[in-house]
């Protein structure tokens, strides 16, 4: 669990039990760094050129790791980087529209299907709008 946290969030207990963990395992250490410090380039109040220089330099750093796992992580990035450096500029993402795909997934299957599309759209715009 505490992997999945910011070390600066952590318990004392936890302290202990990742100095432990990460003394005998560097692997997980150095693995713990890296998406820590993917985290904190995207809870950084930045700017869009800013992140982009962040993210460079997390490129390297997976590059001389040499996990593959991160090496995948980072190509998806890097592909892309564009789109999710939007992010930047209101600091926004797409989490509303995917909440609303997600209302409309689940109005489709209550009707079990949808056959008359002007009557779904119909009834989509009174329920959501």
């Amino acid at each position: 669990y505490l992997l999945f946290k910011s070390a600066e969030k952590w318990t004392e207990s936890q302290k202990r039990r990742a100095a432990i963990l990460f003394r005998e395992y560097p692997d997980i250490k150095r693995a713990y760094s890296l998406s820590h410090s993917l985290r904190m380039i995207f809870n950084k109040q930045s700017i869009k050129a800013g992140a982009r220089t962040n993210l460079a330099k997390w490129y390297q750093e997976v590059e001389q790791s040499g996990f593959d796992s991160f090496n995948t992580i980072a190509a998806t990035l890097y592909d892309r980087s564009e789109e999710i450096l939007n992010f930047y500029i209101h600091r926004a993402s797409n989490a509303a529209a995917e909440s609303f795909n997600a209302k409309i997934k689940q109005l489709r299957a209550q009707f079990r299907g949808v056959i008359d599309i002007p009557f779904f759209l119909y009834r989509l715009t009174k329920i959501y709008a």
